[in-house]
């Protein structure tokens, strides 16, 4: 479908305007692509489709410093891409849910379909 205000109803322009989502709604979406915009987070988050790992774990596969994984895992723990679990002096992180594997894999799929 076509859209041009010139051509359309003024009702069907105002029922896509009404569809939108919201700017606060807007913004969320926008911050959180934002997390998925940086290639050390996607490379955790590859990391972590596999289960769960400490720090340490993502430091060895990842061959990176531990306070550069560190700092990124806070940054995506803060947008609930991941979550800790403590294991006494040891944070266990995982995805936060179901939705993040989704995204990245459907993301992907868009990629290759260009190449």
């Amino acid at each position: 479908m076509t859209i041009c205000c010139e051509t359309h109803e003024k009702d069907e322009v105002e029922l896509i305007r009404n569809a939108l989502p919201s700017e606060d709604h807007l913004f969320e979406l926008a911050e959180f692509f934002k997390m998925l915009g940086d290639s050390t987070r996607i490379k955790i988050i590859c990391v972590l489709f596999h289960g769960e790992m400490c720090v340490g774990g993502i430091v060895d596969l990842l061959e990176m410093n531990q306070s550069a994984i560190s700092h990124q895992l806070r940054i995506l723990k803060q947008a609930r891409i991941v979550k800790g679990r403590k294991e006494g002096k040891q944070v266990f992180y995982s995805l936060d849910d179901h939705h993040i594997k989704m995204i990245y894999e459907m993301g992907m799929e868009h990629v290759f379909e260009r190449i």
